[in-house]
């Protein structure tokens, strides 16, 4: 599995996650966390596979996801451990922590492998 095919959904999943927060609470921190991580994932998610395009890797756009990623799992792990709401806080916190172990997973193996070319 490529790194983009993950990470344009987290993204997306993020982006509209913020923007119900600021639409039910009002809430400038949800507005300006999901909006603003999940667009610099989507970026990086479309950067990645552009890359993949030309049969290359991005290992910029892979650090940047599992930073993303990883800040994410510890800002809203603490927000659960203080909270112990599962929603956003516990949902978020455990799909970031998932996606981070991926991203490591694909930094440890060498990134986007690519199919033999046919002729």
């Amino acid at each position: 599995m490529h790194d983009f095919c993950l990470t344009i959904p987290y993204g997306l999943l993020l982006v509209i996650g913020g923007l119900i927060g600021f639409l039910k609470k009002k809430s400038i921190a949800s507005l300006a966390g999901g909006v603003g991580t999940g667009f610099l994932l989507v970026v990086a998610g479309y950067v990645s596979l552009t890359a993949y395009e030309k049969r290359k890797n991005s290992y910029v756009a892979l650090i940047l996801e599992t930073v993303c990623a990883a800040v994410l799992t510890f800002v809203m792990g603490q927000r659960y451990l203080q909270t112990s709401k599962i929603m956003p806080a516990g949902i978020v916190a455990g799909i970031s922590a998932l996606m981070t172990g991926f991203y490591i997973y694909k930094i440890a193996t060498g990134g986007n492998h690519f199919a033999a070319k046919t002729e």
